[in-house]
């Protein structure tokens, strides 16, 4: 396959960025979409050009680093599926393709394709724990939870935390993520202690990272690599609004 790649580069979060234009040829159908760029990369080096910083880890969709925006789409054209997930056959020879990072203000680009992500990790330090004694792990069937609620929590509990439903939604809501985090924990018993001061901490510090409003198209769960469902945002706003009434401190 030949390709034209159309790739942000930014040198770092202080200088202004732009679109770069790169022919490359001899790709396998076969890559991955991170293998291709890691050809690109060799090239470049050879070529004394500096590479393309992007994210990545286990390249296996379930560290959610590999945050790319392509062709206008979170993870590219794929449903379901990370960008390291992605295979090269998804496209056509001779395909111009537009690489950008996430965009969004609480996701400031680092450079070229990396963005800091650091926001849900602060909203995770908020609330998206359980609070246990230290100690031997319970017995799995200690606590008895019925199927129904344990498939939602285990649907929940998927989210990878790439930022995609960010990327997607116009508003740059993190709303999809954050009630992902509550739901998982808000559905369990070994939840319920911290369930109220949980949501509200947390949707706290998604406003004070900058993150927009909710803008209800559903562009979050369809650009969601794990398809995490809009439900879970009807719950997280149940559960904020409950423990808004029972006048819960934060």
């Amino acid at each position: 396959m030949n390709l034209t790649l159309k790739v942000w580069r930014q040198k770092n979060n202080q200088e202004y960025g732009r679109l770069e234009t790169y022919k490359i040829g001899d790709i396998s159908p076969d890559m991955s979409f991170l293998e291709m760029l890691d050809v690109l990369n060799e090239d470049l080096t050879r070529k004394s050009i500096e590479p393309i910083a992007f994210d990545h880890d286990c390249r296996e969709g379930v560290c959610g680093m590999c945050s790319l925006y392509i062709n206008g789409r979170a993870h590219g054209p794929k449903f379901g599926t990370t960008t390291c997930q992605l295979h090269m056959r998804s496209f056509k020879d001779g395909d111009t393709i537009v690489i950008e990072p996430w965009r969004a203000r609480a996701f400031p680009v680092l450079r070229d394709l990396v963005v800091d992500r650091g926001a849900f990790d602060r909203i995770m330090q908020k609330g998206g724990f359980v609070s246990v004694d230290t100690g031997s792990a319970p017995d799995a069937n200690i606590i008895p939870i019925p199927k129904p609620v344990a498939e939602k929590a285990m649907d929940a509990a998927a989210c990878i935390g790439c930022g995609a439903c960010v990327a997607a939604c116009k508003n740059a809501s993190a709303m999809l993520f954050v009630s992902a985090k509550v739901s998982q924990l808000a559905l369990l018993p070994q939840g319920q202690v911290e369930r109220q001061t949980r949501v509200e901490k947390m949707v706290a510090q998604m406003d004070k990272e900058g993150f927009g409003n909710c803008s209800n198209t559903g562009a979050c769960s369809a650009e969601c690599p794990k398809e995490i469902s809009v439900e879970n945002i009807a719950r997280m706003n149940r559960e904020y609004f409950s423990a808004r009434l029972t006048g819960t401190e934060i």
